[in-house]
Order: structure tokens, then C-alpha cells, then sequence
């Protein structure tokens, strides 16, 4: 599935008159589920028409029914990792507790399907998850108080620093197991035997290193960003109180609830910036 198409169908039209060899009926969220395992369990190389159809016992041109090509699969693909997050997540009225809560569940999220991450946290899918996520985030930091502006540039950091850890550490845990472990040890075998008088700091913070060098600095980076933006608030506040009475972030929008009543999967994204 590398070329365009021209014979996808609307979705009303898609359904197949009959199950395919393995007894199942195809449908765009069949085919995205599957691509997903695929991708799990055998890396980007798995992400082909031929196999495609292998897994789902369906003939490969079947499949672009649904999809033009690889990359119109991709970008569903995407997607779904968006939407698994929103359907667990739960807005409080908190801004700030909610930001945190959606940006872990954003990187769990795509640290569950590293392979797909690594393949689709910067892309725009400009598809129904991403833009409810978008129109969500948004009304979060426009509901706490953030004028338009300072609203957007808000998300912009927080989606870019969320999925670019989640690039960051999916492609780390896509590593071979072993690989991940070579890469560990150096933090024992070298950096926490460099001797203090060539290496002061090094030596001064090697215990430390080689504990926290093994996981994702994203909950302390996210920790911190929020941190900004509540003082930046808190800037905004004290300035619209000293000019009066003002009118900040007109039409704004409390959290937008998502999602239905029952858990889902926690976690890309939220809809990157680029």
C-alpha cells in the first residue's frame, strides 16, 4: 500500500457483502486494530498491504476500499492513539491537574505502541480525535483564564513537549531488549566510575545518574511547563486586576468533556503543532 487511490469509498458504502477467509467482516477500525498489533509485534516493516491483508485473511486490494495508501492508514493510525487518550481521560475543573493527567496519558499512551509512536507523533491528522483534543485543550487553558494568544502558544508547548517525549522514549523502548540494556549499563560502567578529580560533577551526582538516567524526565518536564504557565496566570491576573475590570479570552469554553462512561485504554498524541 505505497501508491494513491482512487477507490476508497465513503464509509456507508464499505461494508463487505461477505467475511473474509478467517470468518470477519472488514471495517476501518478492523484494519486499524490490526495494523496496530502488526506494528507491536513486528516493527514498521510490518506495515504493508501484503501483510495487511495476510493478518486479516482478506485480499490485500481490499484494503483500499478504506485507505488510498500506507500513509492514509498511517494518519488513522494516529488517530486512534489520540482517541484511545481522550476516551479515558476526565476533565476536574482543575486546569493544571487536568493538563497533567492528559499529558501522562499522551505518553503512556504512545510508550504502549511504541512502534506506531516512533511512526506517527508528528503528524497532523487533521482527523476527528485530533481535532476534538485540539478544541479540548484549548478550552482547558481558555476556561482557566489564558487569553487566545497565550492560550495557543500554551498548547503549542504543551503538545510539542508531550509528543516529543513520546517520540523520544517510544523510540528508546523499540530498541531490542538487549540494546536497551547495553545502553543502561554504560551509566553503571562509566559515567559512575569517572574519577572526581577529573570529573567532579559527574562523580558528585553519579548515584544519582544512574538511577534517574533510566527513566522518562517527561512527568518532570511536564511538572515544570505547568508550573510556567500557572506563573504566567498568575502575571496575567495581577495585570488585568490592576487595569480593571477586562474582558479576557472572550467566548471562552470550560473543559470539553470527552469520551463515554466506561475506562478505556490510556494512551500520540493530541494533535501535533506541525
Amino acid at each position: 500500500m505505497t501508491s494513491t487511490n482512487d477507490r476508497v469509498v465513503p464509509p456507508a458504502a464499505r461494508r463487505r457483502r461477505r467475511p473474509t477467509k478467517t470468518g470477519v467482516v472488514l471495517t476501518e477500525e478492523l484494519i486499524v486494530e490490526t495494523a496496530l498489533r502488526l506494528l507491536k509485534e513486528h516493527g514498521a516493516d510490518a506495515l504493508t498491504v501484503r501483510r495487511l491483508g495476510l493478518a486479516l485473511g482478506a485480499d490485500p486490494s481490499a484494503l483500499y476500499r478504506y485507505f488510498r495508501d500506507t500513509d492514509d492508514l498511517l494518519l488513522a493510525i494516529a488517530d486512534e492513539l489520540i482517541g484511545r487518550t481522550l476516551y479515558a481521560w476526565r476533565p476536574t475543573g482543575d486546569w493544571r491537574a487536568d493538563l497533567r493527567d492528559l499529558g501522562l496519558r499522551v505518553h503512556a499512551g504512545s510508550l504502549a505502541h511504541p512502534q506506531a509512536a516512533v511512526l506517527s507523533s508528528y503528524r497532523v491528522t487533521g482527523r476527528a480525535h485530533e481535532i476534538q483534543a485540539v478544541e479540548t485543550i484549548l478550552g482547558v487553558l481558555r476556561g482557566a483564564g489564558f487569553p487566545d494568544p497565550e492560550a495557543v502558544r500554551i498548547y503549542h508547548a504543551f503538545i510539542d513537549q508531550a509528543l516529543g517525549f513520546a517520540a523520544l522514549d517510544a523510540a528508546s523502548l523499540a530498541l531490542p531488549p538487549a540494546t536497551r540494556e547495553a545502553e543502561a549499563a554504560v551509566w553503571r560502567a562509566l559515567y559512575a566510575r569517572l574519577p572526581a578529580d577529573s570529573h567532579p560533577n559527574i562523580a558528585a551526582a553519579a548515584r544519582h545518574l544512574v538511577l534517574d538516567m533510566r527513566r522518562s524526565a517527561y512527568p518532570t518536564a511536564l511538572g515544570m511547563l505547568l508550573s510556567a504557565a500557572a506563573a504566567r496566570l498568575a502575571e496575567i491576573t495581577a495585570d488585568g486586576a490592576a487595569a480593571g475590570p477586562v474582558r479576557v479570552g472572550e467566548g471562552a469554553v470550560g473543559p470539553v468533556p470527552v469520551g463515554g462512561d466506561a475506562a478505556g485504554p490510556a494512551p500520540r498524541s493530541s494533535g501535533p503543532s506541525h
